[in-house]
């Protein structure tokens, strides 16, 4: 299973017992802003800096291009991140 890098913090493992990449990183006690869990409120948004993801579902929710919703998606590669 792949990993996920948050910029300046160590590696955590995805490894499916979460269901999101959101969840993970509560999980491991990052600080990230959320307010739902349907990628409808983009409140969560975070940059991807290499590496891809999976949407379970098409967020509803504008994302920006480098930019996307770890409330609604899994990592398809290893990704490094950075939480703004």
């Amino acid at each position: 299973m792949p990993d996920i890098t948050v910029t300046g913090q160590a590696a955590i493992h995805f490894d499916g017992s979460q269901p999101t990449i959101l969840h993970s990183l509560e999980q491991q006690k990052q600080d990230i802003s959320y307010q739902c869990r349907e990628g409808y409120c983009g409140a969560c948004r975070c940059k991807l800096l290499s590496g891809s993801i999976h949407y379970l579902h098409e967020p509803l929710a504008f994302v920006r291009n480098g930019e996307f919703l770890p409330c609604c998606s899994i990592p398809a590669t290893d990704i490094k991140i950075e939480i703004p």
